[in-house]
C-alpha cells in the first residue's frame, strides 16, 4: 500500500469551505465530510439517535435527530455540548477511520477530510497537514447571513469556533476565497505538490 496523505481542511463558517471541498472532489480527490457524517449519524444511526433521545427529547422525532431543534436545545443549555459530543464524537471516529481504511487500501496518495471543528477537536494532532481556507470578516458576515442564518446562530458559531487568525497561524496550507478562480487553482497546485511528494 502506498502512503496516503491525509490533508485537513477545515475554515470557520462562512469561509468557502464546502466549495474547496467540492473542487477536490472534481479533482477526483476522495473527501470525507464531518458534517455529512454527522447527518448520516442523525437520520441512520440507531444507537446514536436513542443516545441523543435521552439527552434531548424534544430533538428527536420520527426522521431522526432535528437539527435546529437540537441547536434551540443547545442555546438554552449551554452545558448540553459537552454530552452530545461524548455521544457523536466516538461514532464520526468510527466513520472517518473506515473512509481512511478504504482509501488505503484503493492505494490512494492523498485524501480530505473536511471537519470544520479540526483544531477545536484536536484533529491535526493525526493529520498530515492542514488547509485553512479564509476570506475577510466583512466577506464571512455577508455570506452566512446571505444564506438566511441569523445573527445569534451565526454568533454562537463563531463562538466556538478557533479564531480566523489562529487557524492561519497554525495551517500548513492557507487558500484565500474571495474568488472561484483563484481557490480552483490553489487546490489543483496542491494536489500535484502533495501527490508528488508522496
Amino acid at each position: 500500500m502506498s502512503k496516503l496523505y491525509v490533508l485537513g481542511l477545515t475554515g470557520s463558517i462562512g469561509m468557502g469551505k464546502t466549495t474547496t471541498a467540492n473542487m477536490f472532489r472534481d479533482a477526483q480527490i476522495a473527501v470525507w465530510d464531518a458534517d455529512a457524517a454527522v447527518h448520516e449519524l442523525y437520520t441512520t444511526h440507531t444507537d446514536t439517535i436513542e443516545k441523543i433521545a435521552e439527552l434531548a427529547p424534544i430533538a428527536v422525532d420520527g426522521d431522526g435527530v432535528n437539527r435546529d431543534r437540537l441547536r434551540n436545545v443547545l442555546q438554552a443549555d449551554k452545558s448540553l455540548f459537552a454530552k452530545l459530543e461524548q455521544i457523536v464524537h466516538p461514532a464520526i471516529r468510527m466513520h472517518r477511520d473506515a473512509f481512511l481504511t478504504k482509501c488505503r487500501e484503493l492505494s490512494l496518495s492523498l485524501a480530505v477530510v473536511d471537519i470544520p471543528l479540526l483544531f477545536e477537536t484536536g484533529a491535526d494532532e493525526w493529520v498530515d497537514g492542514v488547509l485553512v481556507v479564509s476570506t475577510s470578516a466583512d466577506n464571512q458576515r455577508a455570506r452566512v447571513l446571505k444564506r438566511g442564518m441569523d445573527e445569534k446562530s451565526f454568533e454562537m458559531i463563531l463562538f466556538r469556533q478557533t479564531p480566523d487568525a489562529e487557524k492561519r497561524a497554525r495551517a500548513d496550507f492557507v487558500i484565500e476565497t474571495n474568488s472561484l478562480e483563484h481557490v480552483r487553482t490553489e487546490v489543483h497546485k496542491l494536489i500535484e505538490q502533495l501527490t508528488k511528494e508522496h
